[in-house]
């Protein structure tokens, strides 16, 4: 590495350990400072892997903070989502990586207890041995294998089912942009499947809906009515975790949506107003394996 640190050489790795892990980038940021803290601390000379070493410590740290999270989460005000990042288009092209920080498969993640997000996350996102794993998380990997097919089935049983290419994400969400646009009713219900669910999350700081929104009906009316309202409604498509997306810009005040898609239709919305979520939209985040 040329004599680069290894904390910074990995660093984009460690973010997007800490970012899989707690669904938030300002957590992600703060563990690893907390991780930089104690890799300075570190003996170098008992360091064999400073790789695997980092991300043990970055994994101890995240799980720390999941715990510490777990209170305000559960009294957090209406739905809670994945904090959105811009991401380079360059992402999508890694399509497990792309897949794994997606915003639906980071809402499922939070249903996960801790260890069983860290788990699941080194093994099938990360691809780490169940030793390594056994070592971040403190249990024996006997345990850990357990663990981690117990967290297999249960992603499986709640995330998208259809996989679809980037050209394809890429014309729905230009055919959402369109209709958003004209805020015709028509137009939006013809680019939703008819079982669609949007989530809104406002943090209690902005309106947003308490509960999921389902059916295109609903969903489409509340669309176009967020347009007949809005004196200054400008969407734009954005790369947002991995995938095509949507800005919205409300009355000056931003919004993301993310989109998830099946035959040619949005089967899922994932609508972020929150404020605190929406620092990091003018600069793209590094997330590599």
């Amino acid at each position: 590495m040329n004599g680069e640190d290894p904390f910074t050489a990995h660093r984009g790795l460690l973010f997007t350990v800490a970012y899989e892990m707690l669904g938030s980038a300002a957590d992600a940021e703060d563990v690893l400072q907390e991780s930089w803290l104690r890799w300075a601390g570190a003996d170098r000379a008992e360091v064999r892997d400073p790789r695997s070493y980092l991300v043990r410590i970055v994994t101890r740290q995240s799980l720390n903070r999941l715990r510490t999270l777990a209170r305000s989460r559960e009294e957090y005000v209406g739905e809670w989502l994945p904090e959105p990042l811009l991401t380079s288009p360059d992402v999508a092209e890694d399509v497990e990586l792309a897949e794994s920080v997606s915003m639906a498969v980071l809402t499922v993640l939070e249903t996960l207890a801790p260890t069983e997000r860290a788990v699941f996350v080194l093994r099938e996102v990360f691809d780490l041995p169940y030793g390594e794993i056994a070592e971040a998380v403190g249990k024996p990997a006997a345990t850990v294998r357990q663990i981690a097919r117990r967290a297999r089935e249960h992603v499986a049983a709640r995330r998208p089912r259809m996989r679809v290419s980037r050209s394809e994400q890429q014309a729905v969400v230009e055919r959402f942009l369109r209709a958003l646009r004209t805020g015709r009713l028509q137009e939006l219900l013809d680019v939703m499947a008819p079982d669609v669910v949007m989530i809104t999350d406002g943090g209690g700081v902005v309106a947003a809906g308490l509960a999921p929104f389902h059916g295109a009906d609903e969903v489409a009316r509340i669309l176009a009515r967020a347009h007949r309202v809005g004196a200054d409604f400008e969407p734009r498509p954005v790369w947002l975790n991995g995938a095509p997306a949507v800005r919205i810009d409300l009355d000056g005040a931003p919004g993301t949506i993310g989109v998830t898609v099946a035959d040619g239709r949005i089967t899922g919305l994932y609508v972020v107003r929150n404020p605190h979520k929406l620092t990091r939209l003018d600069e793209p985040s590094e997330l590599v394996r």
